[in-house]
């Protein structure tokens, strides 16, 4: 193991020391641990790591605004499921998962069949499904009947209505997606880095990215109800893209990206519980842009302060 190595796994190692010892301080600090802020704060950190480990591969294959895309895909998918259904939780993750996902298929066909680049198909996609999704919320909030009441809280997010289902759904969901992960390690590695390598060595890339597009769409979709159409972008990549600054190596970044995200996840509902009224979604997001800005600073080799320092040094020997 090299040095570098070694040196990232120690920092590894003392950022889980640090979210470990998190729990107690904030209980030292007067924070009370009741039903509620317990399954909140245990459903935001699972999120968390959900979004470090399908957001590494979002952003090392250049697709970080993939998961808005989603997101604001899934919206009509929540309005017709509840016009079909009512305000069945299932059904509305169905209709959320079915039109995110039509929303993939149609951002991957307009960049291998139109010259339109993948970034221009993602916000013409974006844009005509979410206000497809705006219009039929304002078409259910106009009904006379009163069952539509809070519905447009999976534009921004409802982490308090939480119940112990849902976390063990959210654990659930990090045990399967880990294995998938575990069980094609190799193959999305060299999906992600070198996919013509891929391509002519046989391996079945349009099967391959289907799968890693379908694991996004999961954690996406269950992460309607913690953070939002509007602000799960940032909990999907942010983790990732503060992991990448301290790494070179995948397996170091996605264990970082899990720990940044399920940390993200867990202070925004610890500090949304300081003071009331405090909404939980938009705190994780400003936790997780937080620990980037720390990572562009103050990561060795590519922060900003340690560049500087470099210069600094080389000029001095010039």
């Amino acid at each position: 193991m090299s040095p570098e190595d070694r040196r990232v796994w120690r920092f590894i190692g003392a950022v889980a020391l640090c979210m470990a010892l998190s729990v107690p301080l904030s209980m030292a600090l007067g924070v009370q641990y009741d039903y509620t802020l317990t399954h909140v704060a245990l459903g935001g950190a699972l999120l968390g790591a959900l979004c470090g480990m399908a957001g590494t591969f979002a952003v090392l294959r250049g697709q970080s605004l993939i998961g808005d895309t989603l997101s604001h895909a899934a919206l009509p998918g929540v309005a017709l499921a509840f016009l079909l259904f009512g305000r069945e939780p299932l059904a509305l993750l169905l209709g959320a998962a079915a039109t995110g996902g039509l929303g993939i298929l149609l951002v991957n066909w307009l960049s291998s069949t139109t010259r339109l680049k993948q970034d221009a198909a993602m916000g013409i996609v974006l844009a005509a499904f979410f206000a497809i999704g705006v219009a039929l919320l304002s078409y259910i909030q106009g009904r006379a009947d009163a069952r539509q009441a809070g519905l447009d809280k999976f534009i921004f997010g409802q982490a308090a209505a939480i119940i112990a289902r849902d976390v063990v759904i959210l654990g659930a969901a990090c045990l399967l997606i880990g294995a998938l992960l575990l069980a094609f390690w190799k193959e999305f590695k060299l999906l992600t880095f070198d996919p013509d390598f891929a391509r002519v060595n046989g391996l079945p890339t349009g099967w391959l990215n289907g799968l890693l597009s379908t694991l996004i769409v999961i954690v996406c979709v269950i992460g309607l109800q913690l953070a939002g159409v509007i602000l799960m972008v940032g909990l999907l990549i942010a983790p990732a893209v503060a992991a990448r600054q301290w790494t070179r190596r995948l397996e170091q970044m996605i264990v970082l990206a899990m720990l940044f995200g399920a940390f993200s996840g867990g202070s925004g509902a610890v500090l949304s519980a300081l003071e009331r009224g405090l909404p939980t979604g938009p705190l994780m997001i400003a936790v997780a842009c937080g620990l980037v800005l720390v990572a562009l600073l103050f990561a060795p080799q590519r922060g900003v302060l340690w560049q500087l320092r470099q210069r600094r040094r080389l000029r001095g020997e010039v």
